[in-house]
């Protein structure tokens, strides 16, 4: 298994891209590639005492970056020697098991798509993040790759959910939920209604634990193990939850420093805290699996650390023995809505 790094991408990069790339390769006995300038790239791995490439950790030049200024529509496209393009073209060409990238999302998203290409019937690729509820976590799909949705997207999405959820999450029956703005089934736009009879037909039809509508207040309680939504509104849940724990974090922390008397109930209660704040921090899980690409693609946060980048290692090698992509290729026939349509 080798793991393809775009070593440019990122706020961070190259070194914190670089020194969480050693340090996987270390911990997790992994074959790694780092793509990108290799002069800056060799001169990050001398910094953590590494002098040269080896078989388990090689350096893959490519001169040029996309930026956050450029289109993400066409930045492969007019860069193709840029390191995201050309760690997506060595995917494609089977010079790779998997390409981790935290450069720009909508780059890669559809560099993924022109280069390595979704899976035959797949219409749309969506991103996937698992958030935690204090459980095995839910998985929200899309997240803002697919602004604009049709039902037959968000069915997709739920299949695609509910193999994720089984395979990596370890849910044996995932529960299948939609984001609605009420549970009852008449709730919502044209899209939801039209969803929810397609996800209820899939349930009757024994395929999918669909459970009806979801709030978006019990998100994150426990009841659901994947929440199908149109990444516009997925996006806005997701930023929402992420601002809400952030804001949390922040006065929970200004209580313990108060006082004297706060000060010590913090010290009693640290490791309750400090497992609270690990469960919320990104750089645990380190990435997004982009489902619907015919190989694996991970997107790590554009301001990943080491430690994220590390934990996106980890996160691809179970995507990969987990065997996601090979379940969705298995059922694709259920996941469309009419099978003689052109690709």
């Amino acid at each position: 298994m080798r793991i393809l790094i775009d070593a440019m991408g990122g706020d961070n990069a190259p070194g914190e891209i670089v020194k969480g790339a050693l340090e996987a390769s270390r911990e997790f006995d992994a074959d790694i590639s780092l793509v990108g300038r290799s002069e800056e790239i060799l001169a990050c791995l001398r910094e953590f005492g590494v002098w040269e490439s080896t078989e388990h950790l090689t350096v893959v030049e490519a001169p040029d970056v996309i930026s956050m200024e450029d289109d993400p529509s066409t930045a492969t496209r007019k860069k193709p020697d840029s390191s995201m393009s050309v760690a997506l073209r060595m995917l494609h060409e089977g010079k790779g098991d998997a390409v981790i990238s935290a450069g720009s999302t909508g780059a890669l998203l559809s560099g993924a798509t022109l280069i390595v290409r979704r899976i035959r019937g797949i219409r749309r690729a969506c991103f996937g993040p698992v958030l935690p509820n204090g459980q095995k976590g839910v998985l929200l799909i899309d997240c803002g790759a697919n602004v604009e949705c049709t039902a037959e997207y968000l069915l997709q999405f739920a299949y695609m959910g509910n193999f994720y959820a089984k395979e990596i999450m370890g849910c044996e029956e995932p529960r299948i939920g939609l984001l609605n703005i009420g549970a009852e089934e008449t709730k919502g736009t044209p899209l939801q209604k039209e969803t929810y009879e397609l996800l209820s037909k899939a349930k009757e039809a024994g395929r999918l634990n669909f459970i009806g509508n979801v709030e978006a207040r019990d998100a994150m309680r426990g009841g659901v193990d994947v929440i199908v939504t149109d990444g516009f509104s997925g996006n806005i849940l997701l930023k929402s939850i992420e601002g809400t724990a952030s804001v949390l974090m922040h006065y929970l922390k200004d209580i313990f420093y108060k006082n004297t008397k706060n000060k010590l109930a913090a010290l009693m209660l640290k490791k309750d805290v400090y497992g609270l704040k690990a469960m919320l921090d990104p750089s645990e899980v380190g990435g997004t699996a982009l489902l619907g690409i015919s190989k694996p693609v991970i997107k790590a946060h554009g301001s990943s650390d080491a430690r994220a980048i590390r934990s996106a290692v980890k996160q691809t090698i179970g995507y990969i023995d987990a065997g996601v992509i090979e379940s969705i290729e298995k059922n694709i026939a259920y996941m469309r809505l009419n099978s003689n349509e052109g690709e």
